[in-house]
């Protein structure tokens, strides 16, 4: 059974894969031709040629111009090839397009994009996908370049941490000249004052409820164990500390390292550390270095969960760690299909529509990590 599941969880992955390629490329496309490197009328490269040039697979990208068929922007000619069409065609094209801006198509985002797909394909809108790679410059450039694409909306994941005023940074966003909605972030003390518009796991409430479970668990010296300098850990340490607060817990110190760090060394050290401490639980964020954790305990000559019980934060490959992980898993698919659909209202509705400002508590799913002898204990 462990195993089935796995394989579906790495085909799940594979086809979310496969789809951001054919995105990618179609957007590359799109750049071009809008940018005027192929003129209206003009001959596209040939499917065959552009598989070879990019490595890419024919499949994917006949899918590519697929997507560009559909937005309006080609025209295939039986036995002649693919063409630019002309401004005049164009005006057949969807009749919403969105532009996604986020920051990685990779790791966490691949099912928050297939959210926000599902729900714009339902709608008959077409997506414009661009990712920034973490770089506030090319985040800038590339937010300009979707505002130049005759888009309708946005949906944004922006840079927040390390600004100086974030609320600044949110305000400018509500106040482009089409209707934004951001996608897993907002500003931590924005307060009643705060009328920017998103949709966001709450990651404060997945690190209580993480916190909690272990508790009923009869564990009462619960550490944090993190990869540091990340948008999300800022909610993660806000709702372990919540937790600890509320349930008379001892503090422990938290223990963080900077991704590049993180190593099997690295791990050892820390599980050092959380023994020295007499910990008998922790929250590791995220699955990567909770199954570093997991290895180290081993190595020492410790078992999960006898001597130290886990709940990883994140359940992207918790299931796949020598001891399956139990994880607090945040609903990235919701969260984007239901960006989506708040955009789609806000367009329809204008004024009109409410500001919906909305957190998804992830849920925790049990695996053996924690030592929960039954799954009745799922949250």
């Amino acid at each position: 059974m462990a195993r089935s599941a796995s394989r579906h969880h790495a085909s799940a992955r594979d086809a979310a894969a496969r789809d951001l390629k054919f995105q990618a490329l179609a957007g590359d496309l799109r750049r071009g031709i809008l940018a005027g490197d192929w003129a209206p009328g003009s001959k596209l490269p040939t499917e065959s040629q552009l598989a070879k040039d990019t490595g890419l697979s024919l499949t994917t990208v006949r899918r590519a111009f697929d997507e560009l068929v559909q937005q309006g922007l080609v025209d295939r000619r039986q036995g002649a090839g693919s063409f630019v069409r002309s401004r005049e065609v164009r005006t057949r094209a969807p009749r919403r397009r969105v532009g996604v801006l986020v920051p990685s198509a990779q790791q966490y985002y691949p099912r928050v994009l297939a959210g926000i797909e599902e729900a714009l394909s339902s709608a008959g809108a077409g997506m414009q996908l661009s990712t920034y790679h973490y770089d506030e410059a090319e985040e800038h450039r590339d937010l300009q370049f979707l505002l130049e694409s005759d888009i309708d909306g946005l949906l944004v994941v922006p840079t927040l941490v390390g600004l100086a005023d974030p609320q600044a940074r949110v305000d400018e966003l509500m106040a482009l000249p089409v209707p934004t909605v951001l996608v897993e972030r907002h500003v931590i003390d924005g307060g009643a004052a705060d009328r920017s518009e998103y949709v966001c796991s709450d990651h404060a409430g997945g690190a209580y409820d993480a916190v909690r479970h272990l508790h009923r668990l009869d564990h009462t010296r619960i550490s944090l164990v993190a990869r540091s300098a990340n948008p999300t850990i800022e909610w993660v340490t806000i709702g372990f500390e919540a937790a600890v607060s509320d349930l008379g817990l001892e503090r422990q110190e938290h223990l963080t390292a900077p991704k590049p760090q993180w190593s099997d060394e690295m791990a050892s050290d820390m599980v050092e550390r959380l023994v020295a401490a007499g910990s008998t639980a922790a929250l590791v964020f995220g699955d990567r270095e909770a199954t570093l954790i997991a290895r180290a305990v081993g190595q020492r000559g410790l078992q999960v969960p006898g001597d130290l019980a886990l709940v990883s934060y994140d359940d992207e490959t918790a299931d796949l760690a020598e001891v399956p992980l139990t994880a607090v898993a945040p609903p990235k698919f919701r969260v984007g299909r239901m960006a989506a659909e708040v955009l789609l209202r806000r367009l329809t509705e204008g004024d009109a529509c409410p500001i919906h400002q909305v957190k998804l508590r992830p849920r925790i799913v049990i695996r053996a990590s924690c030592g929960a002898r039954t799954a009745d204990l799922e949250l």
